[in-house]
């Protein structure tokens, strides 16, 4: 199957001109994506197994951003993941002798904002209202809503308005 959408995903999803959401959102449904109203997901996303996506309403994935969901990617309504961001299911135990592979869940819930070059790991869950900065690395789940993080790992640096945010 990822053979499959592999070559879908060179021939018919990724040249296709940069307004041509609907069409590419057809090809992910195909493979098993779960998707809501007005996601607009650019050609050049990269996405290791749609069938292991999961999208609500109204979210846009930015130029580049790279899906590696060898486990089930939830990302909820209103969500923004910008240019270049990796979210990433799967990685190694190093500790195991054979460097066993293991994946776990990604959730983004709503009114996330995942700013450029972002970088979500294996496992992590992401707060309401969070915003993650500019290549930030988010290694261990957020839990404190409407805040705003930073740097290599994320630090919490300060909140959102949610009043402004809903208004």
């Amino acid at each position: 199957m990822r053979l499959i959408w592999f070559i879908v995903w060179i021939l018919l999803f990724r040249p296709t001109p940069r307004g041509m959401f609907l069409w590419r959102n057809i090809l992910l449904k195909i493979f098993g994506a779960k998707l809501g109203i007005h996601v607009h997901i650019h050609g050049s996303v990269k996405i290791w197994a749609p069938w292991n996506l999961r999208i609500g309403n109204y979210v846009g994935v930015g130029e580049g951003a790279n899906f590696y969901s060898m486990d089930l990617i939830t990302i909820k309504d209103y969500a923004v993941i910008s240019q270049g961001t990796h979210l990433c299911c799967g990685s190694h135990d190093y500790n195991a002798s054979n460097f066993q592979l293991f994946a776990k869940p990604i959730v983004i819930e709503k009114r996330v904002w995942l700013c450029a070059d972002s970088f979500v790991g294996p496992g992590v869950t992401i707060a309401e209202g969070s915003v993650i900065g500019a290549r930030g690395v988010v290694s261990k789940s957020i839990s404190d809503a409407w805040s705003v993080w930073v740097g290599v790992p994320v630090k919490r640096v300060g909140s959102r308005k949610k009043e402004q945010v809903l208004a």
